[in-house]
């Protein structure tokens, strides 16, 4: 065995450990923990059976069979960045609609509000002293959040 096989397969067992424990601590959705497991497993597969590692670069037509490994982590890797960049977007997406919805709910609670202190004068009732500072509740705009 030489070192590089043993560099892949060190790397590899550390990834699968990581991958355990962030799941374990709820860090990492176990959705996502299916990809890195997965990118792990072929890591260790390739790194513990040469063979097919060396089959893989003839294949593609390199010489060197540890450069074909870090190709097939490559691509495994712009997978990755693809699937989240997707996720990325539907959650920009999802997080527009959900600000539009708020500001309309915070619009129908400040003009049901409005009607309410409107009816009360109306009816010939002076405001509460109360009513008059009642705290107006904070937007949830995000802005200055982490």
């Amino acid at each position: 065995m030489d070192r590089v096989q043993i560099v892949s397969l060190v790397g590899a067992g550390l990834l699968l450990l990581v991958v355990l424990e962030l799941v374990r601590r709820r860090r990492l959705l176990e959705r996502y923990a299916l990809l890195w497991l997965f990118s792990a497993a072929v890591v260790l597969l390739l790194g513990a059976w040469t063979g097919l590692l060396q089959d893989i670069a003839d294949a593609a037509g390199i010489a060197y069979p540890p450069s074909a490994l870090f190709g097939v982590a490559f691509l495994f890797v712009l997978v990755l960045l693809l699937h989240f960049s997707v996720a990325v977007s539907k959650l920009t997406d999802q997080t527009k609609v959900l600000a539009q919805r708020l500001a309309l709910l915070e619009e129908e609670q400040h003009a049901a509000k409005q009607q309410r202190r409107g009816r009360t004068h109306v009816a010939g009732h002076a405001p509460d002293a109360e009513d008059d500072h009642e705290a107006e509740p904070e937007p949830l705009s995000g802005a200055g959040r982490s």
